[in-house]
């Protein structure tokens, strides 16, 4: 942490900081027990989670505003990791993802999680949230004998066979508990309404239902008031090679999920993050939190945006914040114990209907493009199978679709001066049999000239020019960017014009097509006095360069210099 954020700290500042902490540590509270127990582990875990990492975080991480925690993103993968491997092997996981974030922040790659498409995080993230929502329909109900399923299929079956064994009294609270949730969060702003939706409905189900509802503790057994040891787990090479899938897509979706929090912190408040340092934070975190039994964490947006609302100015806001967690769990784990779990179902269902950004899924479903096609299938992907499959497939998808599009956008034309403009601009439209110099040929090309374009260009480029014609300018102005596919293409026409006798000139060529150029030699073999700034210094060059015998006689008149040089009068 730089020390130096804090030269005109002031006691002013502190206040505000320490309220902020206060409100979001408190609201951090019923979350952290609610994600962890929709992951599948015990609701301690998330308490430990929202403790260790939001500390860890607000010191280390790139943002001083940020919160950081368990999040709902994260609830299906955990949970399959949980079902498939075990709590042990998650705590493997997530140690395993810390690394990868840290390796992330150092080697910068921070800038380039941003730039994963809309349609593959709206995909997943609605796809999240239905999850979510189906994993609680049960504790809402008060429904028994459920087994946790990892599949949204599965526990649908499983919710299905059980609907027998609802508990009425659950469903009173689950939707007591809900109204307050809502009604708090539309006309009272300030307040955090899962807390009071979860007090409220607790209260409810003590005095007027009590031993008729399952309860954290009945559960869960009771939470312990006290932080658990460090304990190191048994990490070997076959464990790694089982958990690298999962480790990853937590690191991914953990990166990702904490530079959008700290976008949104950004927005609010002015300031700008660091990712990198973001990222290096995250992992720090998320590899000291497993050692003492904590989950996988990332940072929040909501509880990051409510500590910017409450006035926070620094990163003391959010160390309070997991201060205050930890003053909850020493003096109050008892009572938390006595929560039933239809007080806690409401929350995560507001949580996944606030993060399922519906609107924003309508917004590009009513497109029709290639970005539809993307987000139904991540969606479908991610609640049918699994998110690391839908993580994995969306980002080829969007790869293969923006290969295909830049592809599309990449044009080669034959062109030649218009004698209309004043200016001797060129253009293609005046192309025609009659009037094509049959000894130079010029080419504009617009595009990226990359992989997925190279190929094309060169055919299109031997498909219009004349072979027979000894000078080719190639106007570059328009090539933003070459890369080493694109130029082996290209210096497969370079070496073909020399073979035959011809010369190749280049014009207006970019700078990072030229550094590429220059680094790979085509620059030396085309002959630095081949490349022109402008296109008319290549043609005064080509004309000055071709046969003039073949121009006697010549009638195409394809330059202003044709009607001298074919010593006919037009």
């Amino acid at each position: 942490m730089n020390l130096g954020t804090f030269s005109d700290y002031s006691l002013e500042k502190f206040r505000k900081d320490l309220i902020s902490g206060v409100i979001v540590g408190v609201i951090a509270v019923p979350l952290g027990m609610a994600f962890a127990i929709a992951s599948g582990v015990k609701p301690e875990y998330g308490i430990y989670t929202t403790i260790i990492a939001g500390i860890i975080v607000s010191i280390f991480g790139g943002s001083k505003f940020q919160i950081a925690g368990p999040t709902g993103a994260f609830i299906p993968i955990l949970l399959g990791i949980v079902v498939s491997y075990g709590y042990e092997n998650l705590l493997i996981a997530g140690f395993l993802a810390g690394i990868l974030l840290l390796l992330m922040g150092i080697f910068k790659l921070g800038d380039l999680i941003k730039y994963i498409p809309r349609p593959v995080t709206i995909g997943f993230t609605t796809g999240i949230a239905v999850t979510i929502f189906s994993g609680q329909i049960s504790n809402f109900l008060g429904l028994t004998g459920i087994k946790n399923q990892e599949h949204f299929v599965d526990k649908m079956k499983e919710i299905y066979l059980h609907l027998d064994t609802i508990n009425i009294y659950s469903v009173i609270v689950g939707l007591i508990g809900l109204i307050l949730i809502l009604i708090t969060t539309k006309y009272l702003k300030n307040v955090p309404g899962a807390l009071v939706g979860l007090i409220g409905s607790s209260l409810i189900a003590a005095i007027f239902f009590p031993g008729k509802l399952a309860t954290i503790g009945s559960t869960y057994g009771d939470i312990p008031n006290t932080l658990p040891s460090l304990q190191f787990p048994e990490i070997t090479l076959d464990r790694i090679i089982m958990l690298i899938g999962p480790a990853l897509v937590i690191a991914m979706l953990g990166g990702i999920e904490s530079l959008l929090s700290a976008v949104v912190a950004d927005e609010m408040t002015g300031t700008k993050h660091n990712s990198n340092r973001e990222l290096i934070g995250q992992g720090i975190a998320n590899i000291v939190t497993p050692l003492f039994g904590g989950i996988p964490a990332t940072g929040a947006i909501a509880r990051t945006a409510t500590n910017v609302k409450n006035g926070a100015v620094s990163r003391v806001s959010g160390i309070i914040h997991g201060v205050v967690v930890l003053a909850v769990l020493l003096l109050l784990a008892p009572l938390a114990s006595n929560i039933p779990l239809a007080s806690m179902a409401p929350i995560l269902m507001v949580v996944a209907w606030n993060m399922s950004e519906a609107h924003k899924f309508g917004q590009i479903l009513k497109t029709k493009t290639s970005d539809s096609v993307i987000l139904v299938t991540i969606f479908l992907l991610t609640v049918f199978v699994d998110l690391t499959t839908a993580v994995g497939v969306g980002i080829a998808l969007s790869m293969i679709i923006f290969v295909k599009g830049m592809s599309d956008l990449h044009v080669v034309s034959k062109v030649l001066p218009d004698p209309t403009d004043k200016r001797q601009r060129v253009t293609p439209h005046i192309l025609n049999e009659k009037h094509d110099c049959p000894q130079i040929n010029i080419c504009t090309i617009e595009g990226p000239l990359f992989f997925g374009s190279a190929q094309m260009f060169e055919k299109t480029l031997r498909g219009v020019i004349n072979p027979e014609a000894k000078i080719l300018i190639l106007r570059l102005s328009k090539v933003p960017y070459i890369d080493t596919t694109g130029e082996s293409n290209l210096s497969n026409v370079v070496k073909s014009i020399k073979k035959s006798g011809g010369t190749i000139l280049i014009s207006g060529i970019l700078p990072q097509p030229k550094s590429i150029l220059k680094k790979t030699g085509l620059y030396d073999e085309i002959g630095e006095s081949n490349f022109y700034e402008h296109t008319g210094e290549a043609i005064d060059y080509g004309l000055n360069n071709i046969n003039l015998n073949k121009c006697i006689g010549c009638k195409h008149y394809a330059f202003r210099e044709c009607s001298q040089l074919s010593q006919v009068e037009k």
